[in-house]
């Protein structure tokens, strides 16, 4: 049951970090684009990082933590079983 429930999160990071790699890969592209004067939508990133970009990576450090945690307490008690 912990092993589903340990795969079914991090599959959702793992969605969620490339997530957020692509909007830090729209954010540099836009700002590379701002440089040489092309409207690349940077102003559009702008306006999603407070409602969109910033709960992502919130998510994906807790989620993180999260995992770490629940794998450790997974360990301790496996270990305690066999004992």
């Amino acid at each position: 049951m912990w092993d589903r429930v340990l795969n079914g999160l991090n599959w959702l990071l793992v969605a969620n970090l490339f997530f957020v790699l692509a909007s830090f890969g729209w954010f540099a592209t836009a700002v590379v684009g701002r440089s040489f004067n092309v409207n690349l939508g940077l102003e559009t990133w702008y306006s999603l990082w407070m409602p969109l970009f910033q709960p992502a990576i919130g998510v994906l450090m807790a989620g993180a933590i999260a995992i770490g945690v629940l794998r450790w307490v997974a360990n301790k008690l496996e270990a305690l079983r066999s004992s």
